[in-house]
């Protein structure tokens, strides 16, 4: 029985495919393990930006935090809590400007936490969060895992980079992309997404 995490970031709401397919996939991974489904919904509940509070809250001791620390560091503590108690980590994101939202990226500013998600050894980074099996799911208007704009994807190339920083390395993409080609090509790409998720959930533990 496994635990699965869910975050999703898409300000799209629920025209946002990222989101319906990410969420597609927890659930179908809940009811084949028969364990727990955590939501952290990004966009309703979006964390802040890093402030000075968080970036030395964090590296002065509990004892010593001023209210504001002890505040910010809760923030990150809470969400790194979450990833920690997952077995399976599912993620949607959906392309704001060739690269994630800024909701996303404010969630990973708080969990890429020296010593706690990543440490470094004589061979450099090392990621902590490890034995875990990731779902990212992204989204995009253009075609970018092929052609002219592939070197424009500061999506996925990203999210998979920032992922495999704090060790999470096991990682299926699933990718939604081409939906603004006309309604054919959305036609293609949400059938292109439903056959890759059926796949993977046919495998799923």
């Amino acid at each position: 029985m496994s635990h699965t995490l869910l975050v999703t970031s898409s300000p799209r709401g629920t025209d946002s495919l990222s989101t319906r397919f990410a969420t597609e996939i927890a659930e179908g991974i809940q009811t084949r393990s028969g364990g727990p489904l955590t939501v952290r919904d990004l966009t309703a509940n979006p964390p802040p930006h890093i402030t000075p509070a968080y970036i030395q809250g964090r590296i002065t001791s509990p004892e010593d935090r001023t209210p504001e620390q002890v505040a910010a560091v809760k923030v990150a503590q809470d969400l790194v809590d979450e990833l920690k108690l997952a077995d399976v980590i599912v993620l949607g994101s959906g392309m704001i400007n060739f690269g994630p939202s800024s909701q996303l990226k404010a969630w990973f500013d708080h969990v890429t936490w020296p010593r706690v998600t990543f440490g470094y050894g004589d061979t450099g980074p090392k990621g902590l969060l490890t034995g875990k099996k990731v779902y990212l799911v992204t989204a995009s208007g253009g075609v970018f895992s092929e052609g002219a704009w592939a070197p424009f994807d500061f999506q996925t190339n990203y999210l998979l980079h920032l992922l495999g920083f704090i060790g999470l390395t096991n990682v299926e993409v699933v990718r939604v992309e081409g939906t603004v080609l006309g309604p054919d090509a959305v036609k293609v790409a949400i059938a292109n997404a439903e056959t890759a998720i059926k796949a993977l959930l046919a495998t799923a533990a």
